[in-house]
């Protein structure tokens, strides 16, 4: 069995939860159990809460050029950069991924290049967790994960993982107690569905951040923009036949 060796990569973990208090967020209780397998393989592991950060509103690289005040978007999006893999956790609110996360704004970036000339995130992997009350995993997870690999980063197999409760109130991910009622282990730790896909979530972005690392990210024949002309097949290919 072939020994894994992760010690050289950066994951980048950013809570997009907007409950004010970041010891409350569910969200951030799972993504510490991910964070936890890859700091055990020797992953550098940086977490970020969101709603720690001055945001500005709007598409832009920096709000202050847009008149906003402040504008800390800079600052994380170095952080993005230097880090081999970005895990994004939201909780799900009404069906879809929070309010904070529609205000992460790596697409304003998404046009500059690497140093291959490809667009800036290819050669990164990405994931996300989700957790919340009713339904939504898998809804968010999907929005998530296809804007990710839109602007450029590689997407594992099962790079997302999640928990959700019962319809209607009640508690949530990590609580120990509802109602009066002590809960132990704290909610949602041994469900196995959750703690399986959070470690095959884990591992497929190591394996993946590793084999990119490796070999010098995503070939770079055929994804650059001013070449793309030169090396398709489109023009003869006769649109009558589809």
């Amino acid at each position: 069995m072939t020994e894994n060796n992760f010690k050289d990569l950066k994951a980048l973990f950013i809570n997009c939860s907007i409950k004010k208090d970041k010891s409350k967020s569910h969200t951030q209780m799972l993504m510490n159990r991910a964070a936890g397998i890859m700091e055990a393989e020797g992953v550098r592991v940086e977490q970020l809460y969101a709603l720690d950060y001055d945001i500005a509103f709007g598409m832009v690289k920096d709000g202050k050029e847009e008149g906003w005040e402040k504008d800390d978007w800079p600052k994380i999006q170095n952080k993005i950069m230097e880090a081999d893999i970005l895990i994004l956790g939201s909780p799900i609110w009404l069906g879809v991924k929070s309010s904070m996360a529609t205000l992460v704004g790596m697409y304003a970036y998404s046009g500059d290049r690497n140093d291959k000339g490809q667009y800036l995130y290819y050669g990164k992997t990405a994931g996300c967790v989700i957790t919340g009350n009713e339904d939504g995993i898998k809804h968010c997870s999907m929005d998530i994960l296809y804007a990710m690999q839109h602007i450029g980063y590689t997407i594992p197999p099962q790079a997302d993982c999640g928990w959700i409760g019962e319809a209607g109130p009640g508690p949530s991910y990590g609580d120990t107690e509802w109602n009066g009622q002590k809960i132990d282990p704290p909610l949602g730790y041994n469900n196995d569905f959750t703690n399986r896909n959070t470690t095959f979530m884990a591992w497929n972005l190591m394996h993946a951040a590793r084999m990119l690392k490796d070999n010098g990210g995503i070939p770079s024949h055929g994804n650059q923009p001013e070449d793309w002309e030169h090396v398709t097949n489109a023009k003869s290919q006769n649109p009558e036949y589809r």
